[in-house]
């Protein structure tokens, strides 16, 4: 097909996609975008077929030219999410290690607190009649600070994490400028630093966090993370764990506000909470374009991807697959037959799902727990990128 299946320039398709993925559905389930170079997916069986194909891989390739993107190539370039095997299935191996000391649950209690807490702030701000933003007072702070927690960051430092990341991040998507691109360099330098620095301090003293695990973990063959790993996994862990949280934390909370009925819902019978979750994640979805390149002729969706060809998932568009979905268009937060992508699918399954699935169901938890009055205060602001989907401000009135 020679039109565009989507056009990214569009703000209307920016603030709302869901229109143009299912027209372009209803054309075809993969088609060629030439604008961006590469094949799109828009249904959830060839979406989910480009994340589980082995044929179809993460291949990092730098950014140039090297020495202006130095920080950022090397980040990208020792991540497990830019690896496949045998490189993705050792640096897995060692993390899940790490992971299985039972960080999530040692965790849960402090978030839960956490959660309470910074609900009780914003109700009292708020008083049942002033607009707060509830990302500034509780969708971001939450998951950057459990992030921070878990790595054993010192809360002095834990500020500079979150402008670190969303500089990083603002580098996946398309038409960027230079000063975009500037700006994400610096913060992948500082934040490179900064983690070998607080490396050679638990190599020094270790403690009971993740870095101190990693740091110290070997496997049974005696195999160890290298400090560029170390780095890499640690900086990957707060940009993909808190913007995904971030996100979904802002992009469901709006879903829930605008669904006063599916509010109610979850008021009157909270053991809803889980399947509402997977909801938020299903309906709109925090990221919505995911990458792999062809390593041979793969066939999907009826069009052959050639080898060193490029195809995405369109993950927000796999999850309002009506194929898979009854009602897909409908918000229930009810609904249990839920089989959404949004964690990825394969052996890039999101590793910090278990993690993301704690903060969520404490922090909606709170909201639930702590308010009578809670409903929107005013217009929220989107931001204006298309693959790191989610809000810059959600006011909201709390009593």
């Amino acid at each position: 097909m020679t039109a565009a299946p989507l056009d990214l320039t569009d703000p209307a398709v920016v603030a709302d996609p869901y229109p143009a993925f299912a027209r372009a559905r209803a054309q075809a389930p993969v088609q060629w975008h030439e604008g961006l170079g590469l094949w799109l997916a828009f249904t959830h069986a060839e979406s989910n077929a480009v994340l589980r194909d082995r044929r179809l891989g993460r291949i990092w390739q730098d950014k140039a030219p090297a020495e202006r993107f130095e920080s950022f190539n090397l980040i990208h370039r020792n991540a497990i999410l830019e690896m496949e095997p045998p490189a993705h299935t050792r640096l897995r191996r060692l993390i899940s290690s790490a992971f299985a000391r039972g960080h999530v649950e040692r965790l849960r209690p402090w978030v839960e607190e956490l959660a309470r807490t910074l609900v009780d702030e914003l109700v009292e701000r708020s008083g049942g009649s002033e607009p707060v933003d509830l990302l500034a007072g509780m969708a971001e702070q939450l998951p950057v600070a459990v992030i921070a927690e878990l790595l054993g960051v010192p809360e002095a430092d834990r500020p500079l994490l979150r402008p670190w990341s969303n500089a990083i991040v603002k580098m996946y998507e398309y038409g960027r400028t230079t000063e975009t691109e500037d700006s994400a360099e610096r913060a992948a330098d500082e934040f490179v630093a900064y983690l070998r620095d607080l490396a050679a301090e638990r190599r020094k003293d270790l403690g009971e966090d993740l870095v101190s695990h990693l740091v110290s973990m070997r496997d049974a063959d005696g195999d160890k993370l290298t400090e560029d790993e170390l780095v890499t996994t640690c900086i990957l862990l707060l940009n993909a764990g808190h913007e995904a949280t971030v996100n979904v934390s802002g992009n469901g909370t709006l879903a829930l506000l605008r669904h006063p009925d599916q509010l109610q819902r979850l008021r009157e019978d909270r053991a809803l909470l889980p399947t509402a979750i997977e909801e938020f994640m299903r309906y709109d979805s925090p990221l919505q374009l995911f990458e792999r390149t062809a390593t041979e002729d793969v066939e999907i969706g009826g069009v052959t991807v050639e080898r060193g060809q490029k195809i995405a998932a369109l993950l927000g568009a796999a999850n309002r697959d009506p194929a898979v979905f009854d009602a897909p268009d409908t918000f229930d937060v009810g609904r249990t037959d839920n089989g959404h992508i949004t964690f990825g699918a394969g052996i890039h399954f999101c590793i910090g799902a278990p993690l993301a699935r704690v903060e969520l169901q404490a922090s909606f938890g709170a909201l639930l727990d702590r308010t009578t009055t809670f409903e929107l205060g005013g217009e929220p602001v989107r931001r204006p990128e298309f693959v790191i989907r989610g809000l810059e401000t959600l006011p909201v009135v709390l009593g």
